[in-house]
């Protein structure tokens, strides 16, 4: 007996018109030798795996706060409203770093990148249409929490505000998703050349693979 399909979940507009474009380009890589392979990942697993791959990092950057400073400042309401804040602009400003350093690889630049929100969950996104190299899909996956959430931390150590401490615990954190993508990505093996593109509407991406020289 065939199992039963999973039922796809409805798409907005901006789905729809992304997934036509990326048929497109499915169709376009497979007529000069490219294969595809799903590299995507379902957001329950990808939560559950964010909060495990990434806690360790942001405790880690906790505790090596403390052991300079000492303490923690008890925040106040003011404290707590500028973290909300800052909270919203950092996501915005990480998904602007995914298209800034994906826009410098990719072949068209900044016209494969498109930026939106999932307002089901208020979280905004950046996806990039076209294929890049490895190094480069990975840099640009990489980034956003390197620079908001580690690089952050080592301000907030190094200053000793306690703010720019959730700040960074809580991009670290929120950078989960991206680096679940890069664990994803890394266990892949292709048995010849590759290259590696965003997925127009789940998380994670595709990769197209062709033996070498093709």
């Amino acid at each position: 007996m065939k199992q039963k399909e999973k039922k796809e979940r409805k798409l907005t507009k901006a789905e729809l018109r992304r997934k036509a474009r990326f048929e497109a380009l499915v169709a376009d890589m497979e007529g000069q030798g490219w294969t595809a392979h799903n590299l995507t990942i379902g957001v329950v697993k990808a939560n559950i795996l964010a909060m495990l791959v990434m806690f360790p990092f942001a405790l880690a950057v906790a505790i090596w706060y403390l052991m300079v400073n000492g303490s923690l400042n008890e925040p106040s309401l003011t404290d707590m409203l500028l973290l909300l804040v800052l909270l919203i602009a950092l996501l915005v400003a990480h998904e602007g770093i995914h298209g800034l350093v994906w826009g410098l690889y990719a072949p068209s630049g900044f016209r494969s990148i498109e930026f939106g929100i999932v307002w089901a969950v208020l979280s905004p996104y950046c996806t990039c249409a076209e294929p890049m190299k490895k190094g480069q899909y990975l840099l640009g996956s990489a980034m956003p929490t390197l620079i908001l959430g580690f690089g952050l931390g080592i301000v907030a150590v190094y200053t000793g505000v306690s703010l720019l401490l959730y700040l960074s615990m809580l991009m670290i954190l929120g950078g989960g998703g991206d680096f679940c993508i890069i664990l994803k990505l890394l266990a892949y093996r292709p048995q010849g050349e590759a290259v590696y593109c965003d997925h127009p509407y789940e998380l994670g991406l595709v990769a197209f693979e062709r033996p070498t020289g093709a």
